[in-house]
């Protein structure tokens, strides 16, 4: 029987023009998408026109893969590298037929490759691609550690640390590899597909739990039998380059690895516990998109004020927050936005996250005295123009910091306090001269990480007096909010990815009078909440408002500053 190609599909029924067509092919040629991406990013055809097209044209079912969930033994069907390979992935079946998802039913050679894989009469489904690799992801995720499991129960790892140094593939495809190391492997592509940022791989007395922090929350992943964990934990230090032979004492490593089209820097930490070695994996995802403006949740008044900071040729800029609120994200964005031919800029960090073309990147290494101080002052040997300190953590760095700023340099750098207000309070505490604050500091940039509604689960509805008064909003019938139900998107979490939320305080004329002078807090504050300044809740309360999270991630956000 004789196919229309999807194009000449879709200009038979008059939903693509002969033009149109042979643009969208000029375009799939140059970027290697598929045809239906390039139609539907080019305005030519809505996605759900083409969905419809094919369901009519071609009599196949459409299936949202985000309420359906296929059957874990699925993936024993139908072989992990064809689902990968072809982008289709299993979601029922019998022994003799099996219903396969795809986004493009009229590639043939998917399901061809189905049907000699399986050995079974193949049905196509329609899809979403977004859809088909988050299912191929959830099922195929954890079966590449599993199998690895299982084969390591049966049978020691006899393999040797040889294999475990020359194996630097990252994936759980390499079937010739020891299993130890497609164990590991497993274990960060799956962390990987769930957008982790954190692998913790916990020794406990019987077995080793491995769990990831997805969207700020620890998840259970994965338990490796105790017989596995020291042949796991040297695999994951081979990467690292560290020493395999020391168990008594931290150690930490770093390296880099490449998962599709996506690398990820690993910094790697192992702390002695009674059970074994603890080692928690924290994954950098170098992605540039990430390091915007727009990747990091600026927007509006506090995208203005942003940039207008960035704007001064000297003084100090100053980002405040917990641990894991973002703050390295937003010193990275802000010093790609500063980096260009015209400047020399050098930074100071423990440890360099990120590799940025252009910029002179320090290490600090604290057992040949090379402390954010003493690397500092070098620095301001080397003609600097702007200096990007990772993070002040006492106060002779306070001080070199702010004296660097009023001889005519632009300083960037982290603080750990609860908002902007109490950062000028810290900064004193640490014992830098009232006159120094107020000459130097320009501006102080607070911010949490709030979670996201999974977009392919939010629902609307109407919140009870008491949950617009945790956000200070006057009670108003008919006000509309958005939660999560929940979904296989989301694991049935309701959220889906994080952004930020911001108070950024710039230092006004009356607020540098009143920081020289010393005065009370209460008349500071007052002072600051007479400038322009925003608290965190107003940010809050606009994210809410906007559907983009909840009223409980906002009171919990707003909560935690104890403002």
């Amino acid at each position: 029987m004789a196919y229309k190609r999807l194009g000449d599909m879709l200009v038979g029924i008059g939903l693509l023009t002969e033009q149109q067509l042979a643009s969208a092919l000029a375009e799939q040629k140059k970027n290697g998408k598929k045809l239906g991406t390039v139609l539907v990013e080019n305005g030519y055809i809505r996605q759900q026109q083409l969905f419809d097209a094919l369901q009519r044209q071609l009599g196949v079912d459409f299936v949202d893969l985000t309420s359906v969930t296929p059957a874990p033994e699925l993936a024993r069907v139908l072989p992990r590298s064809i689902a990968k390979k072809y982008s289709i992935v299993p979601v029922r079946g019998d022994s003799n037929t099996l219903y396969i998802a795809l986004d493009d039913p009229l590639n043939f050679v998917a399901v061809e490759a189905a049907k000699t894989a399986t050995r079974r009469k193949i049905i196509p489904m329609l899809a979403t691609s977004e859809g088909v690799e988050r299912a191929i992801a959830n099922l195929y995720g954890s079966e590449g550690a599993e199998k690895a499991i299982a084969e390591l129960k049966d049978e020691e790892d006899a393999s040797g640390l040889q294999s475990m140094v020359s194996a630097n593939i990252i994936g759980a495809d390499n079937e010739n590899a020891a299993p130890t190391i497609r164990l590991v492997n497993s274990i960060l592509e799956y962390a990987v597909n769930q957008n982790a940022s954190d692998i913790h791989l916990e020794p406990r007395e019987r077995e080793m739990v491995v769990r990831m922090r997805i969207d700020g929350v620890l998840r259970k992943a994965f338990t490796v039998p105790k017989g596995t964990q020291n042949a796991v934990i040297a695999r994951i230090k081979v990467m690292g380059n560290m020493n395999i032979a020391e168990h008594k004492i931290p150690l930490d490593g770093r390296s880099n690895i490449r998962i599709g089209e996506r690398d990820i820097d690993l910094r790697i930490s192992t702390l002695p516990t009674v059970y074994g070695e603890k080692t928690v994996i924290r994954l950098l995802y170098k992605s540039s998109s990430l390091l915007s403006t727009k990747g990091i949740g600026l927007t509006g008044k506090n995208l203005k004020k942003f940039n207008a900071l960035l704007e001064n040729s000297n003084g100090v800029i100053l980002i405040v927050g917990p641990t894991g609120s973002g703050k390295s994200s937003s010193m990275y964005t802000m010093i790609r936005q500063l980096n260009t031919d015209e400047v020399n800029l050098v930074t100071l960090e423990d440890p360099v996250e990120y590799n940025l073309d252009g910029v002179n990147q320090v290490q600090i290494n604290e057992k040949v005295d090379m402390t954010f101080a003493n690397g500092l002052r070098s620095i301001l040997r080397q003609d600097p123009d702007i200096i990007a300190v990772g993070e002040i953590r006492d106060g002779e760095t306070a001080q070199i910091a702010m004296r660097a700023a009023i001889t005519g340099h632009l300083v960037l750098s982290t603080l750990h306090t609860n908002d902007a207000p109490s950062t000028l309070d810290r900064l004193l505490d640490m014992g830098v001269e009232p006159y120094l604050v107020s000459t130097a500091l320009k501006g102080i940039i607070s911010q949490r990480l709030v979670r996201r509604i999974c977009p392919n689960c939010r629902t609307e509805y109407t919140p009870s007096a008491e949950e617009q008064q945790m956000l200070h909003l006057p009670v108003t019938p008919g006000r509309r909010f958005y939660k999560g139900k929940g979904c296989p998107a989301c694991m049935n979490t309701g959220y889906r990815c994080r952004t930020a939320v911001f108070e950024i305080l710039v230092i006004t004329s009356e607020i540098k009078r009143a920081i020289a002078d010393n005065v009370p807090h209460s008349e500071l504050m007052r002072i600051i909440e007479a400038s322009d300044f925003e608290p965190l809740i107003s940010d809050c309360v606009r994210l809410v408002t906007e559907g983009v999270t909840t009223v409980s991630e906002a009171y919990r956000t707003v909560n935690s500053t104890d403002a």
